[in-house]
């Protein structure tokens, strides 16, 4: 477990800096999997409970496992809501991705869901995060100065908000969630569209106005595709998810495999 009153987020310092930071995506809920992952130097792993079917008891120990294998522990909410965000972050996550944030007001609830008073209003309680109840002093400081909160741009109504959305304090930086975006747009999963990369341009045009930290969710598992990232100003990247890397390794290779019998 983190001692709070010591552990300082390098996620948090490379965002501010608009340093290259790579992460990935734990959809399947087990520890074999983390540790599996962290032997390829991911930097942090994103737990994703809007989507993947996993429970409160279980996040809190993939955090531990997360954690214990030297990268840093982010949690994908559910929604924008007060209750989700203050059980992941009790149970020791090192921040949150809050999805379909699509305007300021919206910004802000997160940050109050997120922060202790007088910045926020998340509810004060003793769990793993404040090493049950040993630790709240330098927890509530690690909160206030450390704990990471990104906001998730997958909606077209965010696209054109996004300056407000980058106004608000403790927005640590943003990631563009490309299926989203393209759905609201009324096209899920088409983002090589003209009109969808229309839209990922003005991100990438008003981040680097405003010198903000830019962030995308790369789904495919070639890296090609996060260099193509890079190569746009991109530093904040989700490579891929972890069952797109052992499918895709499994089917290339028999794919090549059944070449080269037939």
């Amino acid at each position: 477990m983190q001692n709070f009153s010591h552990h300082n987020s390098r996620l948090k310092q490379k965002l501010a800096k608009k340093e290259l930071s790579f992460g990935s995506w734990l959809t399947i809920p087990h520890q074999s999997v983390i540790e599996i992952l962290s032997t390829a130097g991911f930097e942090w792993l994103a737990i994703d409970i809007e989507h993947a079917a996993i429970s409160i008891e279980t996040v809190m120990n993939l955090i531990g496992h997360i954690q214990g294998n030297g990268m840093q522990a982010l949690v994908r909410v559910s929604k924008n809501e007060e209750v989700v965000i203050k059980r992941v972050l009790d149970a020791g996550a090192d921040g949150v991705i809050v999805p379909m944030i699509k305007n300021k007001a919206e910004a802000i609830e997160a940050v109050n869901y997120v922060k202790y008073p007088p910045i926020g209003k998340r509810g004060v309680g003793l769990n793993r995060a404040q090493k049950y109840g040993t630790a709240f002093n330098s927890y509530q400081d690690w909160v206030k100065n450390e704990a990471v909160l990104i906001a998730q741009i997958e909606h077209i109504e965010a696209v054109q908000n996004l300056e407000d959305i980058f106004s608000v304090p403790d927005i640590d930086g943003i990631i563009v969630g490309p299926y989203d975006l393209s759905a609201s747009m009324g096209y899920p999963g088409e983002y090589h569209r003209e009109d969808v990369k229309l839209a990922l341009d003005k991100v990438e045009e008003i981040s680097k106005r405003l010198n903000k930290s830019l962030g995308f969710h790369v789904i495919d598992s070639n890296h090609e595709k996060i260099v193509e990232k890079i190569n746009k100003g991109y530093s904040f990247l989700a490579f891929s998810l972890d069952f797109f890397f052992l499918g895709d390794k499994a089917r290339d290779e028999m794919r090549l495999l059944n070449q080269k019998i037939k």
